[in-house]
Parts: structure tokens; C-alpha cells; sequence
């Protein structure tokens, strides 16, 4: 996503040459997890980069586990079909890295077990004689309640045990495990630099880890981690200086209304979200990232005083104790809401983009008075720095420590923030490209769910809201509030083709 400060002649970053990492592991040990997670950090930035699934591959050319041979997972002989399909899945993926690695491709992370040291070394000595840096990727557990979480999410996810019944899907899983378990042999030998990951970043150890790239692959994976949590993102509440870069100014009163209604929304959408997938949200903590802008922090403001309600103030009087128990009770009654955990951390990195000398212009004014800097504007919106200010790809740079955050974070998340600012963390985690980037529409009054997961990342948007300051709409107050003066910051997308939002009805709101 975020494209890298310089490349070298060869096209190859940083010097690093090609690497190969090959995933070493049990199954249910989150290696996908791992190697998706790793593939989409590597790409935001800007190292072309490409997970080689053996599974995915399998899947693709002979179909789900229930079309395959009995004999295909199982130790012992096996018939001469099964060998022949066998084999033609791994040539097949090895087939597949070789041609990734001539079309310019740089990494190349083979999901697969990998579980013989003759079966490793020998991919191994292949790949590095054609001068290819080779990395072995353990991924080691032995916390049974990991374990099971992965068992129960691979069961639940994976196009393996699409349209089983559950409780066989695990049992069928267990049986794959418990035939690896006689044949595997872990990371030993020191012929090849490995990593080595215990119960999912427990604990991480390395061997023979040399280069830049190979240290910010170090560096990511020592903050990654594949614990269930839910991810929200919504835009803050109008601000009384909406075309102000510079005026830091607090919520309008329709934005003190924007601020309420998104606690409500968030509280219901986030509760049904977690039942669904068997959580309660009284046993899980909502995490809350703003910026240190007022219109951002304000906005989370009903939050921490839901959560002060319910657990009843000690400076309260006894008259207002009781009063407050009231209304927090109704509010649970009526609202289904559980028991508020809440925390709130302002960040100074997610700030929104900083316009320049295009701060408060509109877009017919900034054509007129920068007509070159405009056509490179329209040419190019990620890659484009007005004078004095940021661009997209500025902006995405000053996010990483936050993207690092990101992952590292195991609470339920919910960033209020700035549209450019979302935009980009949205296009990280569900892997867009740059140059998507500013087409995002991030409309104030939606509120977007992602949750991530082995094979991918899920994700909606519901809408909730639109009274004054939604974007394009005057939520029947008869205003424009479409802000032209604030273009660069909210509708960069107006100069490309536009990613537009499909609404359909839902119960508690739109879902988009």
C-alpha cells in the first residue's frame, strides 16, 4: 500500500534479493493467520509479495476435503492415486512461486505444513541454489486452548468444512492432527535462518535473521497475534469549523447528536455482533481511538460517560447514585446494553491529512490559483503533495507505528476518526492498493465492521445516521453540508471513479 522511500535498480527493495519463507507447523497452529497477516504488512510497504497456499491450491484443483481420496491425510501407503494427486498439488505450488518470483514478484510466503526435515530441506536446496534467500517459519504451540480457538475458527471458516455439520468438522480436524503428530519433526537443524513463533507471539525465537527486510519481518511478527476481536471505525461528529484545518474546534450541537447516536449504534451492532459468534460483550472491553483534534475525542465523549453510569460514580450523592442506577438500568432494558468496559486513547499520528496551501479552498479555487499542482491532483491523488502539505502516501507513512498498534491490539477496537485517516487503515487491513486509496468513500453516519480472520478479513458497514453533517445530505435541515472547503480532506475521491455505497435495510440500520 504504502509505497517504500526508494527502490534499487534491480526493482528489489532495499537489497534484499528474493525470499522464500516456508511455513513449519501442526495444523491449527496459525500459520495462515500468520502468513496472511505477514503478506499484507509486506505489501502495505510496497515489497510485492504473495502467499502460496498449498490448501487454497488444493482446494482450487480438486475440490473440498469431503471429494478427496480416504487416504489422502492419513500416514501409511497410499494408492498410486492419491500419490499421483499429491504430488500434483505440490509441483503445482511450486510451479506457482517459481512464476511469481521471474514476473518481479520479491517474497513468497508457501503456506503448508512442511512437516519432514527431508521434505523441507530438499525445497529448500532447490530455491537457494537458484540464489533465492530461504527462511524456515515455525509456528509451534502447545497451549491447548489455542489450539482449540483454532480448531473452532478453522471449522467454522475454512472452505474445508463448508456445509458440515460442526461438531464433525472438528472431529475430522482432530484426526488430521493427531496423523501429523507421528510424522512431524520441528525446527532443528541450522543449515537455514528460521523463526520460530511459540503459542502465536508467546514467545519468538531467531536464527541467522540478517538485512533490513528481514528485520521489519522479524519486527511485524513479533507484534501479531490471532485472538477473536472486533474492529469499528467511524467517522467523527461535525465539527462548528467543518473547512479549518488549522481551527481545532469542537462538535456542533448536530455533532454532540452524531456523538450520542453512534454510542447507541455501536453498543446494540457491536453486542449482536459478539452473540452471534458466541461472546459476551459484559466479558470483553471496548477500546476507543481518537486523535487529539477536539471533533474526534469529543465524539467518544458519551461512551466514558455510559460507562461511568454504570459503574456508579463514588462522588455521586445518594440521590443522584440512585438516579443514575435508574437511568442506566432503563437504558439496559431498552437498549439491550450490557455493562459498559471502556477505554479511551488519543493518538497524535491519526490526525487528519494536512492540506497546505489548499487548507479552506474549494476545489473550482484550487484548479484556478494551482492549475498545475491540480492536473497532478487528478493525475495522481495517493502520490500528490500540495505545497506545504501531506499526501496520501505521507499520511500512510505516519500511520505505521499505529498499524503496528493495530495488530497488537487484542480488545474490541473502535476508531473515530478522520475520513483520509480511515481510509487508509481500511485499505491496509482489507489489503487494497494505494491508488484506491483516496476513491474510499467514508460517508459521517456509517459505521464499518471488520473482523479479521485465518482466511481473510470479514467486513459491513451499517448505516446509522442522517441528520446535519453527513456528507451529500442535508438530513432534512435544509443545508448543504457537503463542505467544498474541506475537500482534500473529504472528498479526494470526487477525481476518480468512486467506490459508491449500496445500501439494504436492516433492522437496526442500513447495511451496506
Amino acid at each position: 500500500m504504502a509505497a517504500p522511500l526508494y527502490t534499487t535498480a534491480s526493482g528489489l527493495l532495499w537489497h534484499a534479493g528474493k525470499i522464500l519463507i516456508l511455513t513449519i507447523g501442526l495444523p491449527a497452529r496459525g500459520k495462515t493467520h500468520i502468513s496472511r497477516a505477514l503478506e499484507r504488512y509486506l505489501r502495505w510497504m510496497g515489497v510485492k509479495t504473495q502467499v502460496v497456499s498449498l490448501g487454497d491450491y488444493r482446494r482450487k484443483t480438486l475440490g473440498g476435503a469431503q471429494k478427496l481420496p480416504p487416504d489422502y491425510f492419513t500416514l501409511g501407503e497410499k494408492s498410486p492415486e492419491t500419490i499421483a494427486l499429491r504430488k500434483m498439488v505440490s509441483d503445482g505450488c511450486e510451479e506457482l512461486i517459481w512464476n511469481f518470483f521471474e514476473s518481479g514478484g520479491q517474497v513468497v510466503i508457501y503456506d503448508a505444513n512442511n512437516g519432514t526435515r527431508k521434505g523441507r530441506e530438499t525445497l529448500a536446496e532447490k530455491f537457494g541454489k537458484a540464489g533465492i534467500h530461504v527462511i524456515m517459519l515455525e509456528s509451534f504451540c502447545d497451549n491447548k486452548e489455542i489450539i482449540e480457538t483454532n480448531i473452532r475458527n478453522v471449522k467454522i471458516s475454512s472452505p474445508d468444512y463448508r456445509g458440515w455439520d460442526p461438531n464433525k468438522a472438528v472431529e475430522d480436524y482432530y484426526g488430521r492432527i493427531k496423523d501429523r503428530e507421528r510424522s512431524y519433526e520441528p525446527v532443528e537443524e541450522t543449515t537455514w535462518p528460521f523463526i520460530r513463533i511459540i503459542n502465536v507471539g508467546e514467545k519468538i525465537m531467531v536464527h541467522n535473521i540478517r538485512g533490513y527486510l528481514q528485520s521489519r519481518i522479524i519486527f511485524f511478527l513479533m507484534n501479531i497475534h490471532n485472538r477473536f476481536r472486533m474492529i469499528y471505525f467511524a467517522r467523527s461528529g461535525q465539527s462548528l469549523i467543518e473547512h479549518s484545518y488549522k481551527a481545532d474546534s469542537d462538535l456542533s450541537p448536530a455533532g454532540w447528536e452524531y456523538s450520542e447516536k453512534l454510542k447507541e449504534f455501536v453498543l446494540k451492532r457491536r453486542t449482536k455482533s459478539l452473540e452471534q459468534r458466541g461472546y459476551s460483550a459484559d466479558d470483553r472491553r471496548l477500546v476507543i481511538w481518537t486523535s487529539t483534534r477536539r471533533r474526534a475525542h469529543h465524539t467518544a465523549w458519551p461512551f466514558l460517560v455510559a460507562a461511568q453510569t454504570a459503574t456508579h460514580t463514588p462522588h455521586l450523592t445518594v440521590e443522584e447514585s440512585m438516579a443514575t442506577s435508574a437511568e442506566a438500568s432503563t437504558l439496559s432494558e431498552v437498549a439491550n446494553i450490557p455493562t459498559l468496559n471502556v477505554k479511551v486513547v488519543e493518538k497524535p499520528q491519526m490526525s487528519e491529512i494536512n492540506p497546505g496551501v489548499w487548507d479552506g479552498l474549494t476545489p473550482d479555487t484550487a484548479r484556478k490559483y494551482y492549475s498545475d499542482e491540480w492536473k497532478r491532483f487528478v493525475k495522481d491523488p495517493y502520490a500528490f503533495r500540495a505545497p506545504r502539505a501531506e499526501s496520501y502516501h505521507d499520511l500512510s507513512v505516519r500511520l505505521e507505528p499505529i498499524l503496528i498498534e493495530l495488530e497488537r491490539e487484542k480488545e474490541d477496537l473502535l476508531i473515530i476518526g478522520h475520513s483520509s485517516v480511515i481510509r487508509c487503515l481500511l485499505a491496509y487491513l482489507i489489503g487494497m492498493p494505494a491508488s484506491e486509496i483516496p476513491a474510499i468513500e467514508i460517508a459521517r453516519g456509517d459505521l464499518l465492521e471488520v473482523v479479521p480472520s485465518s482466511y481473510g478479513v470479514d467486513s459491513q458497514a451499517f448505516h446509522f445516521w442522517d441528520g446535519p453533517g453527513r456528507r451529500g445530505e442535508d438530513g432534512g435541515s435544509g443545508e448543504t453540508s457537503k463542505d467544498e472547503t474541506n475537500f482534500y480532506e473529504n472528498y479526494a475521491e470526487d477525481t476518480k471513479g468512486k467506490r459508491r455505497i449500496h445500501r439494504e435495510e436492516e433492522l437496526e440500520g442500513d447495511k451496506i
